[in-house]
């Protein structure tokens, strides 16, 4: 199967993460049906599941760590862009295309249920109902019944400006399980980037809808030079509203963040101290963190960990024990509302299309997805890295700095691989 390079255009929430990374939501877990062997157990469990299940147990740390190797490429979560309508027009967005109305290309609903048999064919995701706003689509609620009623675990994302009582009651009653809203700083900070004087208000009465019916509520928030001095606020105000997790998603230069990367890109050395902040906030332990499109995280919560004397493991680290950085392709996906199969949100390398074979050929036999899941294939400074396998770099900034070349290295990290320091000291 080739691979086929195209201009981008996806909401840059993607699911927000939502992870994502993961995306921002729990994902499924591989097990064996009686629970010998493999971490959490049941073949169903969610990784949260699967987290209390092992974290007290004599293996717990390997366990973890199988879970997170994911060696049989097990697909946890689809990113689905449900439609590429949208109310907003956010600066950072992965769609350059944004509309106003539904598309005429967006999946009809017998599609979209043909699209969720074929996933039930790869595996057993967690699905991501995305756009766009999702909330856009008449039919929403429908296909999320339809696919709970098929056994998947379907999460929404959203940016809350269009979530009455009623429609959150809707939510709830479609069988979605978790909401994630955007919230991409506080105030006229949110409301400058999404374009809509008042959004930020908004999104914080859909918030507030979904939790008087009961729905978890997550917060996600793309890190930006706009918004990098209010990290500490967001993490308190995602605290102070009773949201169940905060997921941080540091920004990817497609789409319409193209045009805004030279002024919004943060330095890589900033990236590398919000990350070390967000680490050490994670140990208060007050509210669920994850950083998401920000693979070094990983690399920096190994440095710390090491410096600290503790070890990796689901009782120290929480649920961060049993990801790593980019899973694009060997964990997650992508499927754009005309059918593209991509790796992830922000990478705008086809892998396939539903509307010409099967997502479970493409899953299994895509060059695109098995370049991905090859750590020793990376180029540049990721490929000698002795954090590879945990980190992997973004590989959509990768393809944004370096000519369309998704296996280099990641442009904004300022680590410098043991091999590379060696080599540097001979040279001196």
């Amino acid at each position: 199967m080739t691979e086929h390079k195209k201009p981008f255009g996806h909401d840059h929430h993607q699911g927000h993460g939502h992870g994502r990374g993961e995306g921002g939501f729990n994902q499924k877990v591989a097990g064996h049906p009686h629970g010998h062997g493999h971490p959490g157990g049941h073949p169903h469990a969610t990784i949260k599941e699967a987290f209390h299940q092992m974290k007290d147990g004599p293996d717990a740390k390997g366990q973890a760590h199988q879970y997170m190797m994911n060696r049989q490429n097990q697909l946890r979560l689809v990113f689905w862009e449900t439609t590429a309508g949208c109310n907003l027009e956010c600066a950072h967005c992965r769609r350059i295309d944004v509309a106003s109305t539904l598309m005429k290309n967006d999946l009809t609903f017998e599609q979209s249920c043909r699209m969720i048999d074929g996933l039930l064919e790869a595996g057993k995701p967690i699905l991501v109902l995305s756009g766009g706003e999702p909330l856009f689509r008449p039919d929403i609620f429908d296909i999320a019944k339809y696919a709970t009623g098929k056994g998947l675990t379907v999460a929404l994302a959203t940016n809350g400006t269009l979530v009455t009582p009623e429609v959150a009651q809707k939510v709830k009653d479609s069988g979605i399980q978790r909401v994630s809203i955007s919230l991409d700083g506080l105030g006229e900070t949110h409301d400058k980037l999404r374009k809509l004087p008042g959004s930020y208000d908004m999104a914080i009465r859909g918030f507030k809808e979904l939790q008087k019916v009961g729905m978890p509520v997550q917060i996600n928030c793309t890190i930006a030079r706009h918004n990098v001095h209010q990290v500490k606020e967001i993490y308190q105000n995602a605290i102070d509203l009773g949201a169940v997790a905060l997921h941080i998603f540091m920004l990817v230069p497609v789409g319409c963040g193209v045009t805004i990367a030279e002024d919004q890109m943060l330095d890589p050395q900033v990236y590398e101290d919000v990350l070390s902040w967000f680490y050490e906030v994670s140990k208060e332990k007050k509210i669920e963190t994850k950083a998401t499109c920000a693979p070094h995280y990983f690399r920096i919560m190994r440095q710390k960990a090491k410096e600290e004397g503790i070890q990796i493991t689901p009782q120290t680290h929480g649920m961060a024990a049993m990801t790593k950085g980019c899973l694009a392709g060997s964990a997650i996906c992508f499927i754009s509302h005309k059918g593209e199969v991509f790796p992830c949100g922000y990478l705008p390398v086809e892998a396939g299309n539903i509307h010409k074979e099967k997502f479970k050929d493409i899953w299994e036999s895509s060059t695109v997805f098995a370049n991905l899941r090859n750590p020793d294939a990376l180029k540049g400074k990721c490929g000698i890295c002795e954090y590879k396998k945990v980190c992997e770099g973004c590989r959509a900034r990768a393809y944004y700095e370096k000519n369309g070349d998704y296996m280099e290295e990641e442009p904004y990290c300022i680590y410098e691989p043991v091999k590379m320091a060696g080599r540097n000291a001979q040279g001196a």
